[in-house]
């Protein structure tokens, strides 16, 4: 991390150095891959600090997937059209056509440190511009202002946002993303003055969601979300607009008869939307029963439920796969996956369960997208154990199981019992995780990649889900085959068995809807 001491309003420039500057056009010229970052003087409101870097919320890994990925071909569909870094939007040859729309956005982000420490303030940043990477676009810089609480006007302040703008213009990039949620005139105002487009972090990460959705759920879902979003963020200008002008109004004096039936464009596109939302929630309603009905029928059988929740990139999938070999989709990329996946799993002793991977959270997820993915996260309440998934080689683990755990709270899933999984501890600090170790009691410290400690998470998720609780003494008749089928089965566990004259005689432990069944084969001596 660097920072420089407020030096009023002179150019950044003055302070660089002859390498700098070569940097600088360097990437102007696009002939870099990620920029390095400049030093930017304070300015009003607080002093202003580059942040250096890549991304720490992504995973630095030698190999992104282990043998118990499968093929991936899934990823390997999504990464079959890749993004182009430094193409020009001046065409000089015919060939850059088809490349065109694939050019990577060149990207600067702005944050503010109103609160807690500079660490946190950066890191927050950081995983800012992984969101950004995620999305398909190149992070040039990087910006973090010390201020109390957000001008109303531009976010930053005309000061610091005039900053900005001589970065944007340095570095030539095309976009600003804000580590924040904006209002409709805070980004207003700040695009009018950096005169580039302005994006806040709930827009990306809504742009990530759409990229990634697959099903035709995922898809309504988050399409919902994006319109909630939209709604009041419409603006309306120029001559598709019929405005009231009643009067002698200005100079062209049109008097009566003049009088529009006001702003008829947006009021549409408003009614449009609204519209379009409506069916959209019809439509995830009537999904609905569907999810309901099989999570019905794994509760009639008493099947115990087990959900994979976590953090987004804390490698949720690839526990799912190394312990049930199930196969989905793994990237070392935030949001890589939205849509659940249910596989079946045995404990040790032959007792049946499911395991469900859910969509990852974030630090101040959307309230849209917790609204829109309510009956996906719904997979989370309804479980009897959460296996909470956290990267322990993050800068901050304890802020991500503070963030998922807020997420528990809005989707009613704090009573459910929750197991810490400890996740990628080959590539954390021995410090990091005995310190987590010390703070939660029921954890396990795993590695999905290498297969460290797996055997000790399944052993606790043996100990931990609902099991059978009724004993009984049967002397099953041989004929009754179909009986000492189902004793075999996941709602039951065995514990001895013995063949006499009479039939099968054999103690067991069954779950109560089991039990009413094989009442009359009870034997009591």
């Amino acid at each position: 991390m660097t920072s420089q001491p407020n030096t009023g309003s002179e150019p950044a420039s003055q302070d660089m150095s002859p390498q700098e500057i070569q940097a600088v056009i360097d990437r102007i010229l696009a002939k870099d891959g990620p920029a390095r970052n400049v030093s930017t003087p304070g300015g009003e409101g607080g002093s202003g600090k580059a942040v250096l870097g890549k991304a720490q919320a992504i995973s630095r890994l030698d190999e992104e997937h282990s043998t118990y990925d499968g093929d991936q071909q899934d990823l390997e569909e999504r990464r079959a059209l890749r993004r182009r870094a430094g193409l020009s939007t001046e065409l000089e040859d015919v060939t850059e056509v088809e490349y065109r729309q694939l050019r990577l956005e060149r990207v600067v982000l702005a944050g503010l440190w109103s609160e807690g420490t500079l660490a946190d303030a950066e890191n927050s940043l950081r995983e800012l511009a992984a969101l950004a990477e995620t999305a398909g676009s190149e992070v040039l810089d990087g910006l973090v202002q010390r201020r109390d609480k957000p001008d109303p006007g531009t976010f930053l302040g005309s000061g610091k946002a005039q900053e900005l703008k001589d970065i944007v213009m340095s570095t030539g990039a095309d976009t600003v993303v804000v580590d924040a949620e904006l209002a409709p005139s805070q980004r207003r105002g700040l695009e009018d003055i950096v005169k580039v487009k302005v994006i806040d972090r709930t827009a990306l990460i809504l742009d990530i969601f759409a990229q990634h959705a697959k099903s035709r759920e995922g898809k309504a879902q988050v399409e919902l979300a994006q319109l909630e979003y939209l709604l009041p963020r419409l603006r309306g200008w120029g001559e598709s607009m019929s405005r009231q002008a009643g009067g002698q109004v200005g100079g062209a004096a049109a008097g009566m008869g003049s009088r529009g039936p006001g702003e008829t464009k947006i009021e549409l596109d408003r009614r449009r939307i609204r519209t379009r939302m409506a069916k959209l929630r019809r439509e995830i309603a009537a999904m609905k029963p569907a999810r309901e009905t099989k999570r019905a029928n794994r509760r009639r059988n008493e099947v115990p439920s087990v959900a994979i929740a976590g953090y987004t990139n804390a490698g949720k999938s690839s526990l799912l796969n190394r312990l049930t070999d199930a196969g989905v989709l793994v990237e070392n990329a935030l949001f890589a996956t939205l849509d659940p996946t249910v596989r079946k799993a045995e404990t040790a002793d032959g007792l049946g369960y499911t395991l469900a991977d859910t969509v990852g959270f974030v630090r101040s997820l959307p309230t849209q997208l917790v609204e829109a993915f309510r009956s996906t996260l719904e997979e989370v309440a309804d479980s009897d154990l959460i296996l909470h998934v956290v990267d322990v080689s993050h800068p901050d683990p304890e802020g991500q199981i503070a963030a998922v755990r807020k997420v528990f709270s809005e989707v009613d899933a704090r009573k459910v019992p929750e197991i810490i999984v400890l996740n990628k501890a080959d590539a954390a600090d021995p410090f990091v995780v005995e310190r987590l170790k010390q703070r939660e009691p029921r954890h396990v410290v795993v590695s999905a990649r290498t297969g460290e400690g797996i055997p000790e998470l399944l052993k606790a998720i043996s100990e931990s889900i609902p099991r059978p609780s009724v004993k009984m003494e049967l002397l099953i008749p041989y004929d009754r085959g179909d009986l000492l089928s189902k004793l075999h089965e996941s709602d039951a566990e065995i514990l001895s068995l013995d063949h006499v004259e009479a039939g099968t005689r054999a103690a067991v432990m069954v779950r109560e809807g089991l039990a009413s069944e094989l009442e009359p084969f009870v034997v009591n001596d």
